[in-house]
């Protein structure tokens, strides 16, 4: 099966800009999407953006949208997500996860994740 490895984490100041990767081995599937999750201590795991592997649709969720991106590279079997303007509310593990649900902001309908990596944004 396809596995999935997070990578990109780290500290930066608020405002600042972060690029977190995830690399999948094995086969992608066509039919697949690409989701990119984040949670913190004592919350739920919440959507943040996904992409269509092979049409290249995204979607993203509304406190996100117009300061993240999501991206694929399908030579390198990697989706990216950049990510600016950073908040401190922002400060969570960032988790990639792939399913083949059009419920693409419900993490509960995704059949792999990645192990997470840690964003931190300071004030």
């Amino acid at each position: 099966q396809v596995q999935l490895v997070e990578s990109g984490g780290g500290l930066v100041q608020a405002g600042g800009s972060l690029s977190v990767s995830c690399a999948a081995s094995g086969r992608t599937f066509r039919n697949y999407v690409m989701g990119w999750f984040r949670q913190v201590p004592g919350k739920e795991r919440e959507f943040v953006a996904a992409i269509n592997w092979s049409g290249g649709s995204t979607y993203y969720a509304d406190l996100v949208k117009g300061r993240f991106t999501i991206s694929r590279d399908t030579g390198k079997n990697t989706v990216y997500l950049q990510m600016n303007s950073l908040k401190p509310d922002d400060t969570a593990v960032y988790y990639c996860a792939a399913g083949s649900t059009v419920l693409v902001r419900n993490p509960a309908a995704y059949d792999l994740w990645g192990q997470g990596t840690q964003v931190t944004v300071s004030s």
